[in-house]
């Protein structure tokens, strides 16, 4: 969807090239399908730090647009790119968890450094307008039910006894003196300790001497924390639970900007309200506490799992809440796995020309010809159609490029058939095709 100009928040939109859907195709029409899509900043979710696609930042930027970089802080979902020795980098958990991400210990020195340096590395090699790390956080939200609670490993523990003097708290025996339950003193100093933790892993790889504001002075930085509409004090739980405290996180990193991300509890409802985000005022508030003028956006998943894939119209509703609540911009992750990419058809948005009888035509989303010619109905500026067939020269992404001898020279409608989307490049597969509507025309513009 289309958004107006200068709006009252940016929208914004999270892409993650090693999906099917942005392989095999070049990086203008990914471009230009995210700008025809009304966005005018990008989100680069980088899952390795160092193979970044220099092609597509270029790609945004001469259409004017600006990228920023994602990058996860607390781990990866892929080790290819790691160096050897990566293992002991790991953090320990309540119960070993095999769910394709891997956990990295925010007290490991070895993972820090080679963040913090091939982080440092990227942003000099590549232009990126801005730099955020999302989910610098420890696991998890119901870690001591699920299991999935950490790091209580031998670097997590090492560095609460020269942070406190003493031995960390027991998350497993019960009858300890220093169970989590029975030494409620202690346990407050593991929970400061926790966001301590947290907040200067982010100090190290953004402000530290080989960091990224070394390897690209004026770089625009945004720190992330999580928001959940949970319980009376959702602040706290998120705090104890996840070493999260966002404003203090601000007063660490110094960062130009602030992310609100939904945390999994909420995005993973299939009935999720719209405008679900009034429900995070309280870390809104605990922020602005502190923080009175730093710019503050929102983030949400419009699609990771089948039952809550959000359509179009659900993400204008959520963009309007943002609005309302006085967020500075909003995104979404991901671009291509709502709803809309499985129920609505490819739309013909814009049109070029390359002499009188080629023509280039630009879609909502990504296309595939099933031949080599489509049908086309040619309608004049006196309404007189003609119909005939085209040549498909060439299909890139979301374009589609024609030859026609009969195209006339001056201005005139296009009406073209046979033209799909691409099942095929989906998330989620087994879905049909949707052909562009034979009765919707784009401008061809005359030579």
């Amino acid at each position: 969807m289309a958004w107006k100009e200068e709006p009252r928040c940016e929208p914004t939109i999270q892409f993650d090239p090693a999906f099917s859907y942005y392989q095999g195709r070049s990086a203008q029409s990914v471009a230009a399908e995210l700008e025809l899509a009304g966005y005018r900043t990008v989100r680069y979710f980088v899952t390795k730090e160092t193979t970044v696609d220099g092609r597509l930042l270029d790609a945004f930027h001469r259409r004017g647009m600006k990228v920023w970089a994602t990058v996860l802080g607390n781990g990866a979902y892929t080790t290819e790119h790691l160096p050897k020795g990566w293992e002991s980098w790991q953090m320990t958990l309540l119960k070993p968890v095999n769910d394709g991400f891997y956990r990295f210990s925010h007290f490991s020195r070895s993972y820090v450094e080679w963040k913090k340096t091939v982080l440092h590395r990227m942003v000099r090699e590549y232009a990126f307008d801005g730099l955020e790390i999302a989910e610098p956080y420890f696991p998890e939200w119901n870690g001591f039910s699920s299991g999935v609670y950490g790091d209580i490993g031998p670097w997590a523990i090492a560095a609460f006894r020269a942070y406190s003097g003493s031995e960390p708290p027991d998350f497993v025996n019960r009858l300890s003196p220093r169970y989590y339950k029975k030494d409620p003193t202690l346990y407050q100093q593991w929970i400061a300790f926790r966001v301590r933790a947290v907040n200067h892993f982010l100090d190290e790889l953004i402000n530290a001497p080989g960091g990224v504001r070394s390897g690209r002075p004026g770089i625009r930085i945004a720190t992330w924390s999580l928001a959940v509409d949970a319980g009376r004090d959702p602040v706290a739980a998120v705090k104890e639970m996840q070493g999260v405290d966002a404003a203090e996180m601000i007063s660490v990193v110094r960062p130009d900007l602030h992310v609100l991300q939904t945390h999994w509890p909420d995005w993973m409802r299939s009935r999720l309200p719209a405008d679900y985000v009034k429900r995070y005022r309280p870390f809104v508030e605990q922020i602005r506490r502190l923080h009175k003028e730093i710019p503050i956006g929102v983030q949400t998943d419009i699609g990771s799992l089948k039952p809550m894939r959000r359509s179009n119209e659900w993400l204008r509703r959520f963009a309007e809440a943002s609005c309302e609540e006085g967020y500075r911009f909003w995104t979404a992750y991901e671009y291509h796995i709502g709803l809309s990419m499985y129920e609505d058809p490819p739309l013909p948005l814009r049109a070029s020309r390359r002499g009188r009888s080629r023509v280039t035509i630009e879609c909502s989303k990504r296309i595939a010809v099933d031949t080599n010619k489509v049908k086309i109905s040619i309608i004049t500026e006196e309404e007189e159609t003609t119909e005939g067939m085209a040549e498909v020269e060439k299909v890139d992404g979301n374009r589609l490029e024609l030859l026609c001898e009969s195209f006339p020279a001056s201005r005139f409608k296009l009406q073209v058939q046979g033209v799909r989307d691409t099942p095929e490049h989906w998330l989620l597969k087994g879905y049909p095709a949707h052909e562009i509507p034979g009765f919707v025309t784009v401008i061809i513009p005359s030579v």
